[in-house]
């Protein structure tokens, strides 16, 4: 829609309360040609797209994968997902067969600081409130597949203990999706015997779960069962793994986690399709919305616009060194999202004095965006810069980073999907166009399955953030050749630090290099097939920030929620 088309400027959810939304049943008959009866409404606006229509798509053949990826986040923000929806707007609006495929938001950051994911502005997936509260109940499936299994746990334990689990090294943790620091550690099963055996225990947020992990990487029901299946719940006393399928917990968590397992389809403000499906954070999992979703849409569109969480260092890598690596996906173009304040701010602008021209703090900060780059064209990937347009921008600044990208071989342009939808992001959609028509990009892992898991992770750390090592202490090494020895050593690595910084250090902004990423703990995640290095200061259960979003969220009279964004 035409700027001049849009009112005075809104909230996000008054103006996605706005739209004129259409039925979804109509959106999938029209753009992707799903009959109804391949659907499964939840209501008039959203619907999941039947596992056993997804089947009849095997032989169809695959469209382009657009990856859309960013500079490293600061607080001034960057709108990558808004970008992601804007961009699918724009192949739309310039004539092409399109759809996008998102994560699903966790009420964590919905209720904390971070907010929604949903996009913004004039470039949304509708109904935004919907999507950002419990939207299809997915998170509580998965929230309740993964408790299950923990109460299994304990009720073994309680009733005798056959298979002689060490409640001293029982991995498994309890989840809920929500931001809550007051459970990072508990002590579970007081009160007496009739509770159980007391034990040291803790919650992670539902996004960081193994199971949520294993639901976006599962490519169907048997490969969801297997997974989990081979979830390690702990270690006997001679350091044995015992594994879900060893409580049978397996089947009962599959029953729990069939509906959900099929990929959600909602439309954009300008009626492009959507899937918004799964949700694991980038910063402490993978960070890619489901398998399903992404290769489902490949056989309904021509380009599929996906993308990873957080920067390319974080949510990228894992894109391609995880999801890429078990699924046979590749990119034919990189989209990496930038704005002129976030680069300002990598160059050491206080967030308050972004809006006047500062040419020398962006030259400096541009040195982060270059580094993401290179780091794109390592995985032998064609990269696209989209600048998401703020009205403070000078045409000084415009310029210095147009010239700068050029220098690096790459194009970069400016997107005004915030404001004018579709429309406003034109030219970076045909960018994208060219650039995955050429067949240029070729993907190239950063890693092979037979190194050792220290190297894939040293790896990661020199080649992606310009550490010139890793830290780990004899503990951390003795736990990763035991997970080599359990035959585990080809699986890939997956980074849990930081977002804030190619350093450990979230205050260290720009494009660092010769620092030292310290691993302070690894997990093995036997069901998601990938080993979990937690490096630095982070947290799989994160607080509320002393205002939390949820303080501005409400009904109001007539039932609409307000305050969303």
């Amino acid at each position: 829609m035409p700027a001049s088309q849009h009112a005075s400027p809104k909230s996000d959810i008054e103006i996605s309360q706005a739209a004129t939304k259409r039925r979804i049943a109509d959106v999938a008959r029209e753009r992707l040609g799903i009959a109804p009866e391949n659907l499964e409404p939840y209501g008039h606006y959203k619907a999941k797209v039947s596992i056993d229509y997804i089947k009849t798509l095997k032989d169809r053949p695959n469209g382009k994968l657009i990856l859309v990826s960013a500079i490293t986040p600061t607080p001034a923000g960057e709108g990558k997902t808004t970008t992601t929806v804007g961009l699918t707007d724009a192949l739309s609006h310039i004539g092409k067969k399109a759809m996008l495929c998102l994560r699903e938001p966790s009420l964590g950051p919905s209720f904390g600081m971070k907010g929604g994911a949903a996009g913004g502005g004039y470039a949304q997936v509708i109904p935004m409130e919907d999507i950002n509260l419990h939207f299809t109940g997915d998170f509580h499936a998965i929230t309740s597949a993964h408790n299950l299994l923990a109460a299994m746990i304990d009720n073994h334990i309680y009733w005798g203990n056959a298979l002689g689990l060490d409640s001293r090294r029982v991995a498994w943790r309890r989840v809920m999706d929500m931001n809550d620091r007051a459970l990072r550690e508990i002590v579970c099963s007081l009160g007496g015997v009739a509770n159980g055996y007391p034990r040291e225990a803790g919650f992670d947020i539902t996004v960081a779960s193994e199971v949520m992990a294993i639901f976006c990487l599962a490519r169907d029901l048997d490969d969801l069962k297997h997974r989990l299946g081979n979830i390690i719940i702990g270690y006997t006393r001679e350091r044995k793994p015992v594994r879900a399928l060893d409580l049978k917990a397996h089947g009962a968590m599959t029953a729990l986690l069939r509906d959900a397992l099929a990929p959600n389809l909602v439309q954009t403000l300008e009626g492009t399709p959507a899937f918004v499906h799964g949700g694991p954070f980038a910063n402490i999992a993978h960070g890619c919305n489901s398998v399903l979703a992404t290769t489902t849409a490949l056989k309904l569109s021509d380009y599929v616009v996906t993308e990873a969480g957080f920067g390319a260092d974080l949510g990228g890598e894992k894109f391609i060194d995880i999801k890429c690596r078990k699924t046979g996906l590749a990119p034919d173009c990189v989209v990496l999202v930038a704005t002129i304040r976030a680069l300002k701010m990598h160059g050491g602008v206080k967030k308050e004095d972004l809006k006047s021209e500062n040419l020398a703090a962006l030259k400096s900060g541009m040195a982060n965006l270059a580094r993401h780059v290179e780091n794109v064209q390592k995985f032998g990937l064609v990269p696209v810069v989209s600048i998401n347009r703020f009205s403070a921008d000078t045409p000084a600044e415009i310029e210095l980073v147009q010239k700068a990208c050029a220098s690096l071989g790459v194009e970069a342009l400016m997107a005004d999907h915030w404001a004018m939808g579709g429309e406003g992001a034109a030219e970076v959609a045909k960018a994208v166009v060219r650039i995955a028509d050429s067949g240029k990009s070729k993907l190239k892992l950063l890693y092979p399955d037979e190194m050792p898991l220290l190297e894939k992770i040293r790896t990661i750390a020199r080649e992606i953030y310009r550490a010139k090592d890793i830290s780990a202490d004899k503990a951390v090494r003795d736990q990763l050749a035991s997970f080599e020895a359990m035959g585990y050593g080809k699986l890939p690595v997956c980074i849990a630090k930081t977002q804030y910084s190619f350093s450990t250090n979230p205050d260290v902004k720009g494009a660092p290099t010769d620092h030292t990423i310290s691993v302070r703990e690894v997990r093995l995640s036997a069901g998601a097939e990938f080993v979990v290095a937690i490096c630095g200061d982070i947290m799989t259960m994160p607080g509320l920030p002393k205002v939390p979003a949820a303080d501005s969220i409400d009904v109001s009279p007539d039932g609409r929620i307000v305050g969303l964004f």
